[in-house]
């Protein structure tokens, strides 16, 4: 798909147009979407714009909310912690790599960790990484629960399995005061304010396009 299409299926998503650069790095990355999704099944979509509005607008969407400013640069912060700790993002059950690839495509100076735990997906998220030229970023190969607890500033968290069972896992990840960003349905938003987690709510933000999904931000308490 063209950078060009691309832009304009974002923009419903986006406040300001990607730069040239990331649109060519969605264009590449959805390629590698297509190709390794006739043999593995990275997701059941497979109509290249429905990729685009329904996987990266979603992503790109909560990127914007949650990194407000992607020219803000780690390491230019007053804690020497920053870097290493307070800025990390977590994307837990990265499958096909959303909404953790959309983001670090967003704000390329935040460290990242996407954890998944089947070695196929790991396989081509490890080939997204060097196809974008990314850098500041890892895949952990295994499951949450082996993860660095209270590693994270930010945990993103979507479209996974046992979803009750893993959000205290995810929750278990943060630092204080950090954020759990859960992109989920209306039926899902349910089951997380019933959870007995310690976090504090944001108002649920709907995405643009969906009738059904929202993001929903809860920060540690």
């Amino acid at each position: 798909m063209t950078p060009a299409r691309i832009h304009e299926l974002l923009a419903p998503f986006l406040a300001a147009p990607l730069t040239a650069a990331q649109l060519d790095q969605i264009s590449i990355y959805i390629d590698l979407l297509l190709h390794w999704n006739s043999r593995v099944n990275l997701t059941a979509i497979r109509d290249p714009e429905q990729i685009v509005t329904r996987h990266f607008g979603e992503s790109l969407f909560a990127a914007r909310h949650l990194l407000p400013d992607p020219d803000a640069s780690p390491a230019s912060s007053s804690d020497p912690q920053s870097a290493s700790t307070l800025l990390r993002i977590v994307d837990l059950g990265s499958g096909a790599g959303f909404p953790g690839l959309p983001i670090k495509i967003w704000a390329p100076q935040s460290p990242m960790t996407l954890i998944e735990s089947n070695h196929k997906k790991v396989a081509f998220l490890r080939e997204v990484i060097r196809a974008l030229t990314l850098t500041a970023i890892d895949v952990f190969a295994g499951r949450a629960e082996d993860y660095l607890a209270r590693s994270a500033a930010l945990v993103t968290l979507r479209a996974v399995e046992r979803f009750e069972a893993v959000l205290p896992i995810a929750a278990g990840l943060l630092t204080p005061a950090g954020r759990l960003a859960l992109l989920i349905s209306q039926p899902q938003l349910r089951q997380a304010k019933a959870s007995s987690l310690r976090l504090s709510w944001d108002a649920p933000r709907p995405i643009p396009d969906s009738t059904a999904r929202v993001i929903l931000v809860g920060t540690r308490t």
